[in-house]
């Protein structure tokens, strides 16, 4: 395997880690600060793969992820947050079609960041998410985040049920 694909590999893992911790989270400030923590390990790992939509989208990201960790994003803040993702990770992708779904991800997260105050709902954006960028994450060979990611998204579904029980 070549360096970068290694060192890119470990910055995957280490996004993953934080997504995980994020998943089990009960407060949304909580889940959003390893979520900042998930979003820098992930500009990261897509500098190093060389896919510019990932890192553009993920810088976004990380502002919107901030913003939300401080309970600061406004309509005007969400608003801005989502056309510069989609306008930068329109303009940066070089990966063709599947260079889309990091904006496309990041562009429906973003907006239920701001819509919902509840955990559980985030929950099912970030399956949707997680499933997006998994997908991407197989195409740009950041394997752990793959892994990982459908991990998650079985843990993720049993939160989310057992969250309905209680």
């Amino acid at each position: 395997m070549q360096p970068f694909l290694i060192t890119g590999n470990i910055f995957s893992f280490l996004a993953s880690v934080c997504t995980a911790v994020s998943v089990v989270k009960r407060s949304k400030t909580d889940f959003m600060y390893w979520q900042v923590g998930n979003t820098i390990f992930a500009i990261l790992t897509n500098i190093v793969l060389l896919s510019y939509s990932g890192v553009t989208t993920n810088s976004v990201s990380l502002v919107r992820n901030v913003l939300a960790y401080k309970n600061k994003l406004s309509f005007i803040t969400t608003a801005a947050i989502l056309g510069i993702s989609i306008t930068l990770g329109i303009i940066f992708n070089n990966r063709g079609l599947i260079g889309i779904l990091p904006v496309f991800s990041s562009a429906g997260y973003t907006l239920c960041v701001y819509l919902t105050k509840n955990e559980q709902q985030l929950r099912y954006a970030l399956i949707v998410d997680l499933s997006l960028w998994a997908t991407y994450y197989l195409y740009i060979q950041a394997y752990p985040s793959v892994i990982t990611y459908t991990i998650l998204n079985i843990w993720t579904a049993i939160q989310i049920v057992r969250n309905l029980k209680k």
